[in-house]
């Protein structure tokens, strides 16, 4: 069994398509998403329909549920400034689409199961099985991060949220983040000074045969002036801002 596991979309479906056709070149049983598909990019709309056309399991993102709700649910502190914009860019993406498609988007999942054979499972989530906006990063300490999972070595543990690809294990099993496919980008960059997003999209594929198993971290460039182009062509507001992430 192979299972492609992606989050974090963030509305960049010519960065999803790059994903799907990268899986699709290496025979797969299984995708499975795990939130933050559609806020964010030039093109809300188009990823609802790539995931409507795959009909995998989708969980509900942090982001997912503040573009519906309007309503953060965690406890960042953000400036007015920037607070105006992302409403503003929310209200767009909301116009985008169609009551289908936000009947689509209420209907992700908290988390989501997958039988792996021999009695083992892979639960995914965006933060913690407890909530989307539990952070899980390489330095979470171990306390912390063992209180959201509940480690047992019968599952594998998917989260997304950070945009980080890396695996933390716990015993006999383990927990990992495949990373971003929408908006990848370097964590240890100031963002006070010049902040540059990634031109590619991340994503992991987990094989199981048998008692073995294995977990490959996935980095696939896609068509970024395709993607600079529907930001000038979308209508987003804000949309020069984003371009210039990709170009420093």
């Amino acid at each position: 069994m192979r299972i492609a596991v992606f989050s974090d979309m963030h509305g960049n479906a010519i960065a999803l398509d790059a994903v799907l056709a990268d899986f699709a070149a290496k025979p797969g049983d299984q995708l499975i998403c795990l939130g933050d598909a559609i806020q964010g990019g030039p093109q809300p709309r188009e990823v609802v329909a790539r995931l409507r056309g795959l009909g995998c399991p989708v969980v509900m993102g942090n982001a997912d549920d503040w573009l519906l709700s309007g309503q953060a649910s965690d406890a960042e502190s953000i400036d007015d400034e920037r607070q105006r914009r992302l409403d503003a860019v929310r209200l767009w993406s909301l116009a985008q689409l169609s009551e289908a498609d936000r009947t689509f988007i209420q209907n992700f999942r908290p988390s989501v199961e997958l039988a792996l054979g021999d009695r083992r499972k892979l639960l995914g989530y965006h933060g913690s099985p407890k909530s989307f906006d539990d952070v899980i990063v390489p330095s979470t300490p171990d306390e912390t991060v063992q209180a959201w999972l509940e480690p047992d070595e019968s599952i594998v543990y998917a989260g997304g949220h950070t945009h980080i690809q890396f695996v933390r294990h716990f015993g006999r099993t383990f927990h990992f983040n495949p990373g971003s496919v929408g908006f990848a980008y370097r964590h240890d960059q100031d963002e006070r000074e010049t902040f540059r997003a990634d031109p590619w999209a991340e994503y992991a594929i987990v094989s199981i045969a048998g008692a073995r198993s294995s977990l490959e971290f996935c980095r696939v460039p896609f068509d970024l002036q395709a993607l600079l182009d529907a930001y000038q062509s979308s209508g987003r507001p804000f949309a020069e801002d984003a371009i210039h992430q990709y170009r420093g």
